[in-house]
């Protein structure tokens, strides 16, 4: 998630299990504590690989396996040295352990991975039912988190906090039914194209839960399709997009394409550029704009010679293209979308 929703979720954790008295200074706590295992940018920064940059991200210090560690151990320092966690021992070990283990499982429920079981070789978790900026979700929490700081010691401050998490838990599972239902309707639609057990993910487009975006990897390249909860109602339709799949195949041995391979699930497409080969993650962004793009390949030839991975910045279009996300959440897309596009289609997109 965004880091201004870290701070109001550690704020409102960390007032929540406090004592009153303590309240305004479990919320200022509870906001360090819940974005410090974002500090790994740090180290990363000095990496001039954008590959390593981006997998290691959310690794060593979002890992369940060594945060119960970290926690205890500033838990104890903290009460050694007396002063508010000393006086409420048994409540700062939880805001402590709280705050910081509710970081990487929140960042679990957006796309991008996170590496909870670290340093197990397991692919990073991307449960992928929250886009990474959340409006509705975080002011679930910031709301709660003002009216705290301002009602102090009074019991209104402690109500708020509770219907504050309350509230956001709820968006959580009502995220995962939103997902649940658009996986399933999916499900239908692929079946029918012979496509029900290809690799295949779904995520909300940007800023909310009501639409959401499904992709499915094809011999060919993949296929992508929208789903809006409120206003389709028929089958699910697909576009096509080509991939240079035999390019792909070519380099997949690079150290670059195998890093991006593991940590994207192979959700990603190849194409050639200025005779370069560009790799894009498909999670992030909606044909034919996506966040994460990396050239891995400079052609040779016939051939692909390894380069140094560069990520590339594309421009694109965000206001249009937030304007009409916002149309299509109420409104059925037009007929001559509700039939397959041809694999003709998606190469234009690409030139």
């Amino acid at each position: 998630m965004d880091s201004l929703t870290h701070l109001f979720v550690g704020g409102a954790i960390a007032a929540a299990i406090a004592p009153a008295s303590q309240r305004r200074a479990a919320l200022l706590a509870g906001a360090v504590l819940n974005s410090l295992p974002d500090i790994d940018v740090l180290p990363l920064l000095l990496s001039d690989d954008p590959v390593i940059r981006m997998v290691w991200h959310r690794g060593a210090t979002h890992s369940l396996l060594l945060l119960p560690l970290v926690a205890w151990a500033l838990w104890a320092w903290f009460r050694a040295r007396g002063g508010r966690v000393a006086q409420a021992p048994r409540r700062w070990f939880w805001i402590f352990m709280c705050t910081l283990l509710a970081h990487p499982l929140l960042d679990a429920f957006t796309v991008y991975g996170t590496h909870l079981l670290w340093p197990l070789p397991l692919r990073p978790a991307m449960w992928s039912s929250l886009f990474i900026i959340d409006p509705v979700f975080s002011l679930c929490l910031v709301v709660p988190c003002a009216i705290a700081w301002f009602a102090r010691e009074r019991p209104l401050g402690g109500r708020a906090l509770a219907a504050g998490l309350a509230v956001s838990v709820a968006y959580l599972a009502l995220s995962q039914a939103a997902k649940w239902k658009v996986d399933q309707d999916a499900g239908r639609a692929l079946a029918s194209r012979g496509l029900a057990d290809a690799p295949r993910f779904s995520v909300p487009m940007p800023f909310n839960i009501l639409l959401w975006r499904v992709v499915v990897m094809t011999p060919q390249g993949f296929v992508e399709g929208e789903r809006s909860l409120v206003a389709d109602r028929g089958p699910m339709a697909f576009h096509e997009y080509a991939s240079d799949a035999r390019a792909l195949h070519a380099v997949r041995d690079y150290a670059a394409v195998r890093r991006l391979a593991w940590f994207n699930h192979g959700f990603m497409k190849a194409q050639e550029r200025n005779g370069q080969l560009v790799l894009s993650d498909l999670r992030m962004g909606a044909e034919p704009d996506y966040t994460f793009r990396f050239a891995v390949a400079q052609r040779d030839g016939s051939k692909w010679r390894e380069i140094p991975p560069r990520q590339l910045r594309w421009p694109w279009e965000a206001t249009r293209r937030l304007d009409a996300m916002w149309r299509r959440i109420w409104n059925t897309p037009a007929t001559s979308h509700s039939t397959p596009a041809p694999v003709e289609a998606g190469r234009a997109a690409e030139r």
